[in-house]
Parts: C-alpha cells; structure tokens; sequence
C-alpha cells in the first residue's frame, strides 16, 4: 500500500505501486483536474497538463510512481486552492490566459511552483520554470498573468476572486472503490 497526503488529506492506495500517480489520482481519487498528457514518464511527449506539486515542487504525474510518491505530500489543481482564490488562479483569470482549459491545470500548479519559490520572477525565468505546451497559444498573457499573480502574492496588488467552483473535490471524490483515507495518527 503506498501512502502519502494528497491536498491534505492522508490517503492510502491499494493499487500497483508501479502505476504512474496520475492515474491513482484520477480513476481512484477521481481528481481529474490532473490532465493525461499524451505521454508517460520523461519521453518528451508529455505537455505538462499532469503536473502536480509534489513536495511544492511541480512535477509530471505522469513521470512519478506511486512507491516514489510514498510519504510525500501531493498538492493537485484541485488542493491548491478550493475556491479558486491562489494568486495564480486568479491571474490566470484577470489576463484571459485561458483558451479550452486543457493544459490550464498544469501551468497553474507550474506557475505556483515558481511564485512560492520567486514572487517577483523575470520573464526569463518564467519561461523557464513553465515546461508546459499550450496548443492554444496563450504564452503572451500567461507571461502577465504569472508576473500579476507575482504581483498579488506579494500584497502589492488585488484582482477580484474568480467564480467559485460548482463541486467540492471532497464531493467528486466521495465514493471512491481503490481508496481509504487514512487515520491522521498511522
């Protein structure tokens, strides 16, 4: 059984330790925000849209197995914010850097990643630290958004809140055969 936290909750999978964290988060958790991407592991066909932070560093879901997730901390697009308040989220919103939302969650969590570690990022660096592949093209304003959510983290500027999402992730994850929720104390 591999046990970790996932958007604070201790959770334990009876799956395959060898299964990619990707596919425990979305078929037993049922936190489909996590996007397939095309392609498993570090191949080069993976866009990014399964990126989760684990440990608060935004990495591949895809690329990650469950017994290397083991006693790690998991934050999805679904934890990082529940009402859809982090900075990032509400940039991303305020700069219309979203188009069909496939690849959304990914740059979110890669883009919260870097204003945790540098709030105050220059474009170069925001470049760098965002690996994800947008097909709709939104690289201009995402550069915005993700200087704006910079910006707001750093309480030197305010963006109304987004739109509350209409289901709670302990909702859509409620009756979920592949997991337990741990007791806190094991």
């Amino acid at each position: 059984m591999s046990r970790m936290t996932v958007n604070e909750r201790p959770v334990e999978f009876d799956l395959d330790p060898r299964m990619p964290l990707l596919y425990a988060l979305r078929e037993a958790m049922n936190l489909t925000g996590t996007k397939a991407c095309g392609g498993l592991g570090s191949g080069g066909d993976c866009a990014g849209a399964c990126m989760v932070l684990v440990d608060g560093v935004a990495l591949r879901s895809c690329a990650i197995t469950l017994a290397e997730a083991e006693g790690r901390i998991i934050t999805t697009i679904e934890g990082l914010s529940r009402d859809r308040s982090h900075p990032v989220q509400q940039a991303m919103v305020a700069q219309a850097a979203i188009q069909c939302g496939y690849c959304t969650p990914g740059i979110v969590i890669a883009a919260a990643a870097l204003i945790q570690r540098n709030p105050a990022p220059t474009r170069e660096e925001i470049v760098g630290a965002i690996p994800n592949i947008c097909r709709c093209g939104v690289y201009p304003r995402l550069i915005g958004a993700i200087e704006q959510a910079g910006r707001v983290a750093q309480r030197r500027e305010s963006i109304s809140a987004a739109p509350a999402p209409g289901i709670s992730a302990a909702d859509a994850a409620e009756a979920v055969p592949a997991l337990r929720v741990a007791a806190p104390d094991q």
